[in-house]
């Protein structure tokens, strides 16, 4: 039996026929190739719906005969259809796809021409990267693009949705393409399939899309960054943008009950939660000072050096309290943590403490530095042999 590999160098001919139909649901077709591979087997067929993976569009998945299709590629042009079971070659078999998903992809794939033809258009950026992804679209663009950019652009791609505009495709001639203005993100060769939203974008494109802009139902951009030296547009479109709103509802209506607020109100309640926060952090702050200050002036008159050991504080509060006992004492160590987790330190001395903390790091698989006069880093090790090695130092 031949490999999938070599099934996949030999030349078939697959009518294609999501591209007559787009909304054909079901089919028969003869097995014309039935091969194993690491996804189960490579089946080809005379004719098919399913579409294969490219142009940004995920692949279709559905059913031929009793088995299932769980991914579709064209590879050296031939279509194969990954089902988890064998089917005889020669054979017909009737094959349904998932609708559910295949019009999901329609819908994103379409929304997505209708705003990159925008952009372009307007802000004369160009689409570089298409995703779509299993929870939403995204778009790479060769710019950035402000909020009020970004604002304009959804507003009129969903007016575009609303317009109910008509979404046309076409192979033209080259001829014919030589007096076409359309998208394209690398030079064509052979056939070139352009599809078309009347006054918003023309575009070579190999994907499906929906016969009319109005079954997009809503284009919605929900995040931007920078990236690449360009931008990425985070979108949900369709029946997933309705499932985003009410993710978002739910948490919004969540939010209002934690808070005690009307959901218009959560914005502002959270900024009071906040300045609340700061206020008491601040408090916090200055107690915890005031008690650093009071456990360095106990100190005993001429001790030359402090180990001290301090349960939950943060990096800022060791250099804190270790500066505070070294005005004390010629040599201050500071260790907060535990024996599992880990100890993070500082280490303050009168005299260069760096080659101190060099030596503590080797010791106890540590890392960190600082200035002569102050070290911090983090460190595993026993409290006792801490201690022993604080108190040994320098002897």
């Amino acid at each position: 039996m031949k490999k999938a590999e070599e099934m996949s160098m030999e030349q078939t001919t697959t009518e294609r026929l999501y591209y007559a139909d787009p909304y054909q649901k079901e089919f028969t077709a003869k097995v014309t190739g039935c091969t194993p591979c690491k996804q189960g087997y490579a089946v080809t067929l005379d004719r098919t719906i399913f579409y294969p993976e490219g142009g940004g569009q995920p692949a279709d998945t559905g059913v031929l005969g009793c088995v299932k299709v769980l991914d579709v590629q064209e590879i050296n042009g031939n279509i194969l259809h990954m089902a988890d079971g064998p089917l005889e070659i020669g054979v017909e078999v009737q094959g349904k796809i998932n609708w559910a998903h295949r019009f999901l992809l329609m819908q994103q794939h379409t929304g997505e021409h209708i705003l990159s033809g925008i952009t372009n258009r307007l802000y004369q950026l160009d689409n570089v990267g298409f995703h779509m992804g299993a929870k939403a679209v995204t778009v790479d663009f060769n710019g950035e693009l402000s909020t009020e950019q970004l604002q304009n652009i959804e507003k009129l791609a969903n007016e575009a949705v609303y317009a109910d505009l008509p979404v046309l495709a076409a192979c033209p001639t080259r001829e014919e393409l030589k007096n076409i203005s359309y998208r394209s993100k690398k030079e064509l060769d052979g056939e070139v399939r352009i599809v078309t939203v009347p006054g918003y974008d023309s575009c070579a494109c190999c994907g499906l899309h929906t016969a009319r802009t109005g079954e997009v139902g809503v284009i919605k951009v929900v995040a931007s960054q920078r990236y690449k030296g360009g931008m990425r547009i985070t979108l949900q479109l369709g029946s997933r943008a309705l499932e985003d709103y009410d993710e978002k509802t739910k948490q919004v209506a969540a939010l209002s009950n934690l808070l005690s607020a009307k959901p218009e109100e959560v914005v502002l309640a959270v900024e009071r939660l906040l300045m609340d926060r700061d206020a008491l952090k601040q408090q916090v702050g200055q107690m915890r000072a005031q008690i650093f200050a009071q456990k360095a002036a106990s100190l005993p008159e001429g001790q030359e050096k402090a180990c001290v050991f301090e349960e939950g504080l943060s990096p800022a509060d060791l250099r804190t309290f270790c500066l505070m006992l070294c005005a004390r004492v010629p040599l201050a160590a500071v260790f907060s943590g535990d024996e599992r987790q880990g100890w993070k330190y500082a280490i303050a001395g009168k005299e260069d403490v760096r080659p101190m903390g060099k030596a503590l790091n080797q010791t106890f698989s540590g890392r960190g530095g600082g200035t002569p006069e102050l070290v911090q880093g983090s460190l595993q090790g026993d409290r006792e042999a801490l201690e022993q090695w604080m108190q040994s130092y320098g002897k």
